[in-house]
This record gives C-alpha cells, structure tokens and sequence, in this order.
C-alpha cells in the first residue's frame, strides 16, 4: 500500500465561492493564449521545474533575506497551513512591501540565485540544436516576477516558449501582487496549482494543433509536486528527477508497491551534465 507521502500530500479545501469558477476558466484562456504561434516542428517536448532544479535554491525561501534581519516574525510564519502557500507567500509579500522593500531589492535577490550545478549547460545545449529538436516550458509554482528575473539576469529567457507559474506583478503602491495559477480537484498537490493539470492541458492543447504527438516527451524536476506530472507521462517519455529529492523518492516508492502504475522511464541526475547525456542519446533514436 502507498504512504500517505504520495496521495495525502495536502488536503485541498474549497476555493470560496465563485472562485473556484474564475480560476478554472482563467486556466482556460491562459492555456490557449499561451499555445498561439508556438512552431509545429519540434519532436520533442521538455518541462523544468524552477526551484531546486532550474536553480539550486527555493526562491520563496531566499525573498526572505529582504525582510528587516532577514527573518519573517513569528505571528507571520504561523499563518501558514499545508495545501495553500501561494495564500501564505501573499502575505509574506505584502509584509515585505509594508518594510518598504523595493521591486528592485526583490530583483536583486533573485538574480543572484545560483544555477543547479550543470544546468546551464544543459540550457546551452537545447540552444544550439537543430530548430525542430526541442519545445522548452517551464511549470513552477514560485511566480512569474521571482523567475523571469533570473532567467533574464542569466541570459535563458528566450529558451522558454511559455512559462506557466502564479502570476506576480507589481501594484502602484509597490508589492508584489501574487495571484493562484489555477484550481484544480487533485488531492496531491496544492491548491494552487496541479502541475499534471498544467502538462496534461498542455500536451493536449499542442497535440490537436501541431495534428501528431511530440516523439517524446521530458519532465526535469525535483519536488513532491514534480511527482504528479511526471505520472501523465508514457512509456516512451523520460522524468529527470534530481537524485534523492522527493520527486526521485516518490517514484522509487512506487515502483516498488504499485509496479507498473510510473509508466516513464526514470533517469535520476545530480547534475544538468547528467540530462545532457540521455537526451544526446535520445535525439539521435
């Protein structure tokens, strides 16, 4: 029988209502927004993760170095409950913004996130294949200000044809706005966001326009929320996930108790080097 670490990750409560509505069909636009004028061409489809597997820390955690004595108070860090930190790091956002910190501060903390070991130069690798190789998303639930501020800062921006993560922009009076991406009914992940949602829509979406299948798709990540959508993968697909992070530990357990059910073929990597060499393999099939 599987642990409570894979189906009971988080209880999801209700959205309040009229909410849960809004949010289904707002993933809806975006989705269809986010597929226009993608190329037709690419055989092959990869998703990464941000946090921990993009970058080598958690962007959520680091944001904290810009509070006074780069610590958040006490009644502050008690608010959090499981299954909703996107409502916690709002107010983290909004206590930050009250300490007069600055976007350009915020900024500044993430572009010096360093890189997972290796990962630029699995980045400098999907740059310089032949056009029709690779289709390159990111799936995070940090937010869209924490990372499109590092991916420009490390010159990776235009790799990502899309990037789907929680909406973050900045109000007239200067905080960090930070929305939920989506509502979703899966019981594994946070309210916020279903990242297999996000993949299985994506895959779809692509699908019926490009009229055939990617050769194969990709998923690089790290976390328990990496697990999820790498469980809409098939057999011929591939997850990457970081070696002995939950993502790895959580498709090792279920190998073992469910054999079968984990349909990808797993290729654990500590570095980006590592993700380099299979998919060097792979594209050559």
């Amino acid at each position: 029988m599987m642990g409570d670490s894979i189906f009971n990750c988080c209880y999801v409560p209700p959205h309040p209502p009229g909410e849960e509505e809004h949010l289904r069909s707002r993933r809806a636009e975006i989705m269809a927004s986010h597929s226009a004028h993608l190329p037709s061409d690419k055989r092959f489809l990869i998703f990464f993760d941000f946090d921990e597997t993009i970058v080598d820390e958690t962007s959520d955690d680091l944001v904290v170095q810009a509070a006074p004595g780069q610590h958040l108070p006490d009644w502050l860090k008690d608010t959090y409950q499981p299954g909703r930190y996107n409502e916690y790091m709002q107010r983290v956002l909004g206590y930050l913004a009250e300490q007069g910190v600055t976007e350009s501060h915020i900024r500044s903390i993430m572009e010096k996130i360093p890189a997972t070991p290796g990962m630029l130069m699995l980045f400098q690798f999907l740059r310089t294949r032949p056009p029709p190789d690779f289709e390159v998303v990111l799936v995070s639930d940090s937010n869209m200000f924490f990372i499109e501020s590092w991916l420009r800062r490390a010159g990776a921006r235009a790799l990502f044809h899309r990037i789907f993560t929680n909406p973050a922009t900045f109000n007239k009076d200067g905080r960090l706005m930070l929305r939920p991406f989506h509502s979703h009914d899966c019981p594994r992940c946070p309210v916020n966001m279903c990242k297999q949602v996000v993949v299985r829509d994506y895959v779809a979406r692509r699908i019926q326009e490009r009229g055939r299948p990617f050769q194969r798709v990709f998923y690089v990540g790290d976390g328990a929320n990496d697990f999820c959508p790498a469980l809409s993968l098939g057999p011929r697909d591939v997850a990457f996930p970081r070696r002995d992070f939950p993502m790895h530990r959580l498709i090792t357990e279920t190998h073992e108790a469910m054999p079968g059910e984990f349909k990808a073929v797993t290729v654990p990597w500590v570095s980006g080097e590592d993700v380099v060499q299979r998919l060097r393999k792979l594209v050559t099939e």
